[in-house]
């Protein structure tokens, strides 16, 4: 298929996600920005957030990962489901009965103004670095497989992407998005079913025959008993947990459209849905993977890892599916940077400027606040993924990833520490102990060979990040019990 005609796709996908966007954005205020007026439906946001959840690097990466480590993913996966039940049934709660706008509000309201503070910042930097990347690696695939070809430099692609998220989220916020995430994962899933269906008729298998052939290929394993491997089955379970606990329980992009919903029990239950989509969704990426393992041989791709899913639709697949492999691509795209840009804007006109708090502002004073924060942070995109390109160095990307990873681990502590003990803390040194916490996993890490010989930390760095936060938090609290109202909601 043309690079022109691939091009014209995306802007017409973009027209549809504008259109969605007027609808849903009409008469939208600052309520309708931060928690969409709390009446998002908890059906339109469970499905919705597969595709916040799942991001372009999924998309490439998940299939990609199969032909080294088989199905090994799914440990994570039952951590994964794990963590959603305890969020269901743990932080959402908590979240509805303080009746939170930000959710790093409940630190304040436990720990105090450092921890609040430290809570929102690690946010922020943790969102902004970890989605820039992503975005990052999904438009510099866009600009490979079509606009390289047509002349278009990679800065416009950025600037102009970047414009498209800015146009659909600048009024409506959560309220549109929760709508345009629900087409975008539609596209997703769509672009899915299309490529499994094709591989499986080229192949001439059913999907019982499939699972032959990728078992007797040895690419159905999924179980790893070495204790000393990053990819140990407890330690997968584990970290998937955690993972989830963390950046998803504890992280305003996510939770702002949970707390939409009218109601806890609704919430619950979109949370709960949430979990049985996205598993069936990965478990798919896998097989998906899996048949392209066994494929490309026959065609003669040598393509492995994340090249291996575009080379097989570019050099293979007909027009049709390149087509809906695009906008499987693009719907990876644009959920990952657009819920991060509102979740972004919200945090830091919520947590750091406090607009809802100042007396002295109208709503007419916070809606411009607001609108200038969301143009900062969408300069601040441009620039961090221009700045990506310039490294071009995907082991930089990968790093950055990583790192976004270890600032997650205050979150936990913090949230672990309010939750789990009813001390107090000495205020000023809050911000200090969160900082200690990354840093000092960070020195473990590349220090692991030297510390643990053969034993090798994998995602459970989250964890260990996390437990350094709480002890840290520990040593600067006293026996004053915390406010009654943390107390009681455990």
């Amino acid at each position: 298929m043309s690079a022109v005609s691939l091009f014209c796709l995306v802007f017409a996908y973009f027209a549809l996600l504008l259109a969605v966007a007027w609808r849903t954005s009409r008469h939208a205020n600052n309520a309708s920005f931060f928690i969409g007026n709390k009446r998002s439906n908890w059906m339109v946001v469970a499905f919705g957030m597969v595709g916040t959840t799942l991001s372009g690097v999924t998309f490439i990466s998940v299939p990609g990962a199969v032909g080294a480590g088989g199905f090994g993913y799914l440990q994570v996966i039952l951590g994964y489901v794990l963590g959603y039940v305890a969020v269901a049934f743990i932080l959402l709660p908590l979240y509805y009965r303080l009746k939170l706008t930000s959710i790093y509000h409940y630190l304040d309201v436990r720990l105090g103004g450092g921890a609040y503070r430290s809570g929102a910042a690690f946010f922020i930097l943790s969102r902004l670095l970890s989605a820039s990347a992503r975005l990052y690696l999904v438009v510099n695939i866009l600009q490979i497989t079509i606009l390289d070809s047509l002349g278009v430099p990679f800065w416009l692609t950025t600037v102009v992407i970047l414009a498209m998220i800015l146009l659909y989220t600048y009024e409506g916020g959560v309220k549109t998005i929760v709508w345009t995430d629900t087409l975008q994962t539609a596209g997703m899933v769509i672009g899915l079913l299309a490529c499994v269906g094709w591989l499986l008729h080229e192949m001439e298998i059913g999907p019982i025959e499939s699972l032959a052939r990728l078992h007797d290929a040895g690419l159905t394993r999924w179980i790893t008993s070495d204790i000393d491997s990053p990819a140990n089955f407890w330690k997968q379970v584990l970290a998937g947990f955690f993972i989830v606990l963390a950046m998803t329980g504890m992280d305003q992009e996510t939770m702002q459209k949970n707390i939409s919903i009218k109601t806890l029990r609704d919430s619950q239950k979109n949370m709960l849905v949430l979990t049985v989509i996205l598993t069936a969704v990965l478990v798919l990426f896998m097989f998906l993977g899996g048949l392209l393992s066994l494929y490309a041989p026959t065609v003669g791709v040598a393509a492995t890892g994340d090249k291996l899913f575009p080379a097989v639709v570019m050099g293979h697949m007909p027009a049709a599916l390149q087509l809906l492999f695009f906008i499987g691509l693009v719907s990876a795209l644009f959920p990952s940077a657009d819920g991060a840009m509102t979740a972004l804007t919200a945090t830091f006109s919520l947590d750091i400027l406090g607009i809802e708090r100042r007396t002295d502002l109208v709503e007419a004073d916070r809606v411009r606040i607001r609108h200038r924060v969301h143009l900062g942070f969408c300069a601040l995109f441009l620039v961090l993924v221009l700045l990506f390109k310039w490294i071009a160095n995907a082991s930089m990307v990968g790093l950055v990833l990583k790192l976004t990873g270890y600032t997650y681990g205050p979150l936990l502590g913090l949230f672990a520490f309010g939750l789990l003990t009813q001390r107090a803390v000495r205020d000023r040194w809050v911000p200090w102990v969160a900082l200690a916490g990354p840093a000092l996993c960070y020195a473990v890490d590349v220090n692991q060979t030297a510390l643990f010989e053969h034993y090798r930390l994998g995602l459970e760095l989250l964890v260990l990040n996390g437990v350094l936060v709480f002890i840290g938090l520990l040593l600067i609290s006293t026996p004053r019990q915390a406010p009654e109202l943390a107390v009681s909601s455990l």
